[in-house]
């Protein structure tokens, strides 16, 4: 009798044990989803900057000529 009831909470340990596992992994799967939407987000935003940098450093050139052209003729005229 003593064998057949710790053979059922066993079993019932097994269960627990099982459903316990379950639902960490679940967890985890929500986690790493929520994981892969972040990288996504991030990635995405990675390429917008980058875009961005494309278009503004022509233009950063650009200004740093005039910038020193200004500064030539300012230098050229206070002389």
């Amino acid at each position: 009798m003593i064998a057949l009831i710790l053979e059922s909470v066993g079993i019932g340990c097994w269960g627990v044990c099982f459903w316990w596992m379950h639902r960490i992994s679940k967890r985890q799967e929500s986690m790493l989803d929520d994981l892969h939407a972040v990288t996504r987000r991030i990635e995405q935003l990675s390429k917008a900057e980058h875009e961005l940098v494309k278009q503004v450093h022509p233009q950063v050139e650009q200004i740093k000529a005039k910038v020193e052209n200004v500064a030539d003729a300012v230098t050229d005229s206070a002389d």
